[in-house]
């Protein structure tokens, strides 16, 4: 009865669990609320657990929770029952299809932030100029609007091996140079390249993104600071290296962790536009797959081990990058 209560098959019982899970959090907000209300004086300490409870409720069975299970899992078989100690993990680093996906995973941790914030940058700077910075800034940030599947048909299209818009200028550019009756490459086939035509959608969507948040800052540089560089002799390139990039300094480390992070969630991209075949799959993709395709919870928990481990290295570097900015202000 509990099995079938906290794992439902049924649209009625989904249903069901869905009603019971309302209930529930209507039912500790409402007592939230009443404690709050209770004529006595309760003790700091007593009001403040009050309030954080249903946070850390959540918290503890929305993420902590699954993580320690997930942990578990990925030190057990593909039936969660069979203790198989590091055999997953050992099974990701070295198969061959394992370590071109860890290596494509990398490449859009390091490549889609770099290059999405120096082109919201370029934006940032050229949109600030520009008579119509209303308008070109409501353009450029329209991509954040998309969804990344929508994106992902978007640009499907775009990389169509016939009927595309890339394709054609290709056919386009190659009879200018005298190639008769030439024919476009599979974009999304052929690696490596196809990994870095999927990292386009993801950069075409984040650099909205980092134009917006880039220009408010450098909007918000003191006047002062920026006569003082000119006085000292600083202009054009130099005054934007030695004065313009330390002081938003701070924002280019949020907008390459926030791009960082959406990057490890690449798998709406990588799924619609092509599955993750042809070697472009990255970790996020596989975990899917191991898990609910194959089966295999065991390497698919490991899959999402490596996933977190790899997310903590950009999390610290940042905040302590974060931390040295706020240091030198």
């Amino acid at each position: 009865m509990d099995a079938l209560l906290l794992h439902p098959t049924t649209i009625g019982g989904k249903l069901l669990l869905m009603v019971l899970a309302i209930a529930l959090f209507a039912l500790i907000m409402g007592l939230v609320l009443f404690m709050s209300q209770l004529p006595k004086r309760l003790p700091s300490w007593v009001t403040a657990l009050i309030f954080l409870f249903p946070a850390l409720a959540l918290v503890c069975f929305g993420l902590i929770y699954p993580a320690l299970v997930t942990i578990k899992n990925s030190f057990f078989d593909e039936t969660s029952t069979g203790f198989v100690g590091v055999a997953n993990f050992a099974t990701v680093l070295t198969d061959a299809e394992f370590l071109t996906t860890l290596r494509n995973t990398l490449a859009w941790v390091v490549l889609v932030p770099l290059v999405s914030t120096g082109i919201g940058l370029i934006y940032a700077v050229l949109v600030d100029r520009a008579k119509v910075e209303k308008v070109a800034k409501t353009l450029i940030f329209m991509p954040m609007a998309i969804s990344m599947v929508g994106a992902s048909i978007i640009w499907k299209f775009v990389y169509d091996n016939r009927v595309g818009a890339l394709s054609r200028l290709y056919v386009t550019v190659a009879g200018w140079f005298g190639v008769e009756d030439a024919t476009a490459p599979q974009w999304l086939m052929d690696a490596p390249w196809n990994t870095f035509f999927l990292m386009v959608v993801m950069i075409w969507i984040q650099a909205g993104f980092a134009m917006t948040v880039l220009s408010a800052s450098i909007k918000a540089i003191p006047d002062d600071i920026i006569e003082a560089g000119r006085l000292d002799g600083l202009t054009g390139v130099k005054l934007f290296r030695y004065v313009t990039v330390p002081m938003i300094r701070p924002s280019l480390v949020v907008v390459m962790t926030t791009v960082a992070m959406t990057a490890l969630k690449a798998f709406d991209i990588v799924r619609t536009m092509q599955g993750g075949f042809y070697h472009a799959s990255v970790v996020a993709n596989d975990f899917y797959t191991e898990s609910f395709n194959n089966h295999n919870k065991g390497v698919g928990a490991a899959l999402a081990v490596l996933l977190f481990v790899i997310v903590v290295p950009v999390i610290a570097y940042n905040v302590n990058q974060l931390r040295k900015a706020e240091d030198i202000r």
